[in-house]
């Protein structure tokens, strides 16, 4: 019995998804559990697997934005009438594509190269040969794969003028450029598509214009988050050097037994100087303040598509080891986009850090519902006098952005100076 395929909904909060990318095609034979498209939420791209099998016969919505719980495909039998599943969508397509029977889509010696091109081994590697490109090539053998014969027809025709070695054609196509379009009496190598490249940007520098471009599903929340912490909270900014050569002394110590960043340092002295000065461990709900007897210590990390905050839980229990391999662990699913959404909520306090980029110094933005945000910034040889000489000691400022509606400014700098005593003597920890 065939079935609408509708946009899930992924958590409590959600409301919509984004469509980006679909691992099935029109008229492909699905198997239950089988991954047929992928959705962006929030911070997270989810696969979204086939509940029952069958064949994919319509795509309702291909990519973009789609309100959760709204049809955005059919699964049926190839042969199943859809009419009926049709009507219950919100537009009704006039022409319907009618799936292939499963067994026609399995043909030997046919195989499947990227999301459309079809063509036999033999197609393939002559291509390959003569440098041809497959999407050039109408296919005429079984449910319009490329054979083998239609290679070297296409060898054979005018359109096949413009010859290119696989490697000018597979940089060409990371670069979004049309091979077609490089003038050249022979074949085209790898430098011509170079050249050519670097020609276009000259000439798109020489012309300037304006790129506008929709946010994506995370920078749209990122943006969102932002402007409604910024217009929630009173922050106040406060900043505080620190001395961190004993810092230095106990990463060299602990070495031989395992490697930890400042980060990992100073993630475990907040955790147990944030249970001294609850406050800014706390949140807030309407005109009541939550405070807690734990702490669980949000980590910002930084990608290509935005910034993402994984959560370590209950990190005032945890040692300076676990937490150091709970910081790589979750800093790598963030990169690979595997975070799973209890990874990322339940923050009490968050740590950002901006020293490898040189930064001395920044104002961060609280992560909501949280009061209070540690910024960290690099380590700079600064002069200073020691008992009547002058010694350059490494320093590092933190900066400490904090909702003056929790935190008066009193508690903040005892706050501050208390992390500056854990940091500057942190054999303590090993206590």
């Amino acid at each position: 019995m065939g079935q609408l395929i509708v946009m899930p909904k992924l958590g409590l909060t959600m409301t919509e998804g984004k469509i980006v990318k679909w691992y099935k095609q029109e008229g492909d034979v699905v198997q239950k559990g089988d991954a047929i498209f992928g959705v962006e939420t929030d911070k997270l791209t989810n696969d979204i697997d086939a509940t029952v099998g069958g064949v994919l016969r319509k795509i309702i919505h291909a990519d973009g934005i789609v309100q959760v719980l709204k049809p955005v495909g059919i699964i049926a039998e190839a042969d199943e009438d859809i009419s009926g599943l049709l009507a219950q969508t919100e537009s009704v397509p006039v022409n319907v594509v009618e799936a292939e029977k499963p067994t026609q889509l399995k043909e030997k010696n046919v195989e499947k190269a990227g999301n459309r091109i079809m063509a036999s081994p033999k197609a393939k590697k002559l291509a390959k040969e003569l440098g041809i490109n497959l999407e050039n090539i109408t296919g005429t053998g079984m449910s319009g794969s490329i054979t083998e014969q239609d290679v070297l027809d296409y060898d054979n025709s005018p359109q096949s003028k413009v010859k290119s070695s696989p490697a000018a054609e597979k940089l060409a196509a990371g670069l979004g450029i049309e091979i077609e379009k490089i003038q050249k009496n022979d074949r085209i190598m790898k430098d011509d598509v170079v050249e050519y490249w670097n020609f276009k940007r000259l000439q798109e520098m020489a012309q300037p214009e304006e790129y506008r471009e929709g946010m994506s599903a995370m920078r749209r929340v990122i943006s969102e988050r932002m402007s409604y912490s910024q217009n929630t909270s009173a922050t106040v900014n406060y900043s505080l050097s620190v001395d961190t050569r004993e810092m230095q002394r106990l990463r060299e110590n602990l070495k031989p037994i395992f490697k930890v960043t400042y980060t990992d340092i100073i993630v475990k002295i907040l955790s147990r100087v944030l249970l001294e000065f609850p406050l800014l461990n706390a949140s807030v709900d309407d005109d009541e303040i939550i405070t807690r007897n734990f702490v669980n210590m949000g980590v910002a990390v930084a990608l290509n598509e935005g910034l993402i905050v994984p959560v370590i839980k209950y990190a005032n229990v945890k040692g300076i080891e676990a937490i150091s391999e709970e910081i790589k662990s979750l800093a790598e699913k963030a990169r690979t986009n595997t975070l799973q959404p209890d990874e990322m909520t339940g923050g009490t306090f968050t740590v950002t850090n901006l020293g490898m980029f040189g930064i001395e110094s920044f104002t961060p933005i609280i992560n909501q519902p949280e009061v209070a945000i540690m910024g960290i910034n690099t380590i700079k040889e600064v002069a200073t006098n020691v008992n009547g000489q002058l010694q350059f000691i490494p320093m590092m400022n933190l900066s400490l952005t904090a909702d003056h509606r929790v935190v008066d400014g009193s508690v903040a700098a005892q706050f501050m100076n208390r992390v500056k005593e854990y940091m500057e003597n942190p054999s303590i920890l090993m206590l």
